[in-house]
């Protein structure tokens, strides 16, 4: 794989329109759709061909094409957009740090998530806000592992991902019955993740961060930001299927928030469908996050919602994206809409 070379596609189209359009051969399928794209720009290193047709991309250029068109995997999640719940069990998330620190608390959150609508539950024992104080991977354990052991006690269906960096937590998390495992540091922070994970055949989540949750506002510098996080990703992608991991394990989250500020946020959900570049399915986390308070100027984060529903629509033209959001029933209306609106 060559992220020195990608291509931005635009001009989305729908439903209908999409069909036709890839019919008559002016489009082609984003990610296996629902959308399709009808122009594109051909990015080498930091050179730009300029948005063109579909049908006048060079001979040279279709193997990038094709990873724009292909359906990705499903990464050990449900096919199809997907809700992913959050469910922290810690003292000091942002949004909802102490709700669930009982367990029985936090399995019967997890419980109202499914029924209302996630395929997918992210279970965290760690805050990754800056700041946070540092936690042991027994501590962490400690409050996860009854969690996960209660849902799938009572939900032996459940998808459970576990929002962890750290090797140890990562076994004890599989052997317990879960399905992915959510690196924040794209198995950065932890070296013996990947080892571990190779042997394993769970999904796993690589999240774009630059240095640690404390150090990551100082490098929040960038050439050309969606670019550079993919080619960042498409990185951490090589490492991981050279280190023995399959590359239909794999899924992607751009990391809004984490070394990128709201301009750079903001730029970053714009151009979602660079991401189709990497080929894998898509995970992307801006529940209630700072940008959308300075946004919509609400200070409360449990009052970010709606914004949070309205910016995490961007990616559904990803086709298998997944939403991570706290407050589930909305999300899942706003994507059930959005389906309906999308692809008749």
């Amino acid at each position: 794989m060559n992220f020195r070379r990608l291509a931005e596609p635009a001009g989305l189209l729908y439903g209908t329109a999409a069909q036709e359009a890839v019919k008559r051969g002016w489009a082609r399928p984003l990610a296996g759709g629902p959308a399709a794209f009808s122009f594109v720009d051909l990015i080498e290193d930091q050179t730009h061909s300029g948005f063109m047709p579909v049908a006048d991309v060079p001979a040279g250029w279709q193997d990038v094409l094709a990873r724009l068109v292909a359906k990705p995997a499903s990464a050990g999640m449900p096919e199809g957009p997907q809700v992913m719940g959050i469910l922290n069990v810690t003292p000091d998330s942002f949004s909802d740090g102490g709700q669930h620190r009982e367990a029985d608390r936090a399995v019967q959150a997890g419980l109202t998530q499914l029924s209302e609508g996630a395929g997918v539950l992210d279970i965290g024992g760690e805050s990754t806000r800056p700041g946070a104080a540092v936690v042991t991977p027994e501590e962490e354990w400690q409050r996860i592992g009854p969690v996960v052991q209660g849902l799938k006690q009572q939900r032996p269906d459940a998808v459970l991902s576990i929002d962890t960096r750290n090797s140890q937590v990562m076994a004890q998390a599989l052997a317990a019955g879960a399905d992915v495992i959510n690196d924040v540091s794209a198995l950065t922070h932890d070296p013996e993740a990947l080892p571990l994970l190779a042997t394993k055949r769970c999904g796993v989540v690589l999240m774009h961060m630059r240095g640690t949750p404390t150090t990551m506002a100082q490098h929040a510098v960038y050439e050309d930001v969606a670019c550079d996080v993919v080619r960042e990703l498409g990185a951490r992608l090589i490492t991981a299927i050279d280190g023995g991991i399959a590359p239909e394990r794999l899924s992607v989250d751009p990391g809004l928030g984490f070394a990128k500020n709201t301009a750079q946020n903001l730029a970053l959900l714009r151009r979602l469908p660079l991401l189709a570049n990497l080929g894998c399915r898509v995970v992307l986390g801006v529940s209630r996050k700072r940008m959308i308070g300075e946004i919509t100027g609400e200070q409360d984060p449990a009052g970010r919602d709606a914004g949070t529903q309205a910016a995490s629509v961007a990616a559904l033209p990803l086709g298998q994206s997944v939403l991570r959001v706290h407050a589930v029933a909305g999300m899942a209306q706003a994507l059930r809409v959005w389906q309906r609106v999308h692809t008749r």
